[in-house]
């Protein structure tokens, strides 16, 4: 893994932005049905996914909004970023083959507390899948030493 670069909180601007791009694979489903526990059938099954409203297997939506977490960690803030709270709402399922797009936006930044707030989305052929909002705690720059 190549190294990253975190953004200090006293260079985040309103309205910066990062975005990841992946496809949801069944791989995907598979590891984290196993990591989480959550094998519910609307997941695993086609079968009886079928006959569900969804009709066919969908992903966890925690697994959707495990791909803000991403953004975050490793593009902006990036690295010591520390992911507080998460608000979001689903508009649309996410299933196996979709090619998500996260996008994350920088909303406020708070220097006293050291937080931002993060407009998150994701999205797959246009359409909304998932919009949510982030706060994370983020570094601040480090004061040097003199020498």
């Amino acid at each position: 893994m190549s190294e990253q670069t975190a953004i200090e909180l006293e260079d985040m601007e309103i309205g910066h932005c990062a975005e990841a791009v992946r496809v949801v694979t069944e791989e995907d489903l598979e590891l984290f049905a196993k990591v989480s526990g959550d094998y519910n059938p609307v997941h695993m099954d086609e079968e009886f996914a079928r006959k569900t409203p969804f009709r066919g297997r969908i992903a966890h939506g925690a697994l959707i909004a495990s791909f803000i977490s991403g953004v975050l960690g490793n593009q902006l803030p990036g690295p010591g970023a520390i992911f507080l709270g998460l608000n979001m709402r689903f508009a649309l399922p996410t299933r196996i083959g979709d090619e998500v797009t996260t996008r994350v936006t920088v909303k406020s930044v708070d220097l006293k507390s050291r937080k931002a707030v993060m407009d998150c989305v994701c999205m797959a052929e246009g359409k909304e899948l998932m919009r949510a909002e982030a706060e994370v705690m983020v570094r601040k720059r480090r004061k040097k030493k003199d020498a």
